[in-house]
């Protein structure tokens, strides 16, 4: 039981003295890079599930 609670308060110290946590405005920024890309990445899927159903259903109607 020693050890855990002297994990939580290394954990805790590690956290609060060790970690550099992003300002807000970089955090505002990163998040709106990953919602553009997500964005991106699934516009191409969509295209690329639109083009495959497309080639599929004229070679099944030959």
């Amino acid at each position: 039981m020693e050890s855990l609670i002297l994990y939580v308060k290394e954990s805790y110290n590690e956290l609060v003295h060790k970690v550099s946590w992003p300002t807000w405005p970089n955090l505002l920024q990163s998040t709106v890079v990953v919602l553009v890309a997500s964005a991106i990445i699934a516009l191409i899927i969509l295209v690329m599930d639109l083009i495959s159903k497309n080639v599929l259903t004229t070679i099944y109607s030959i």
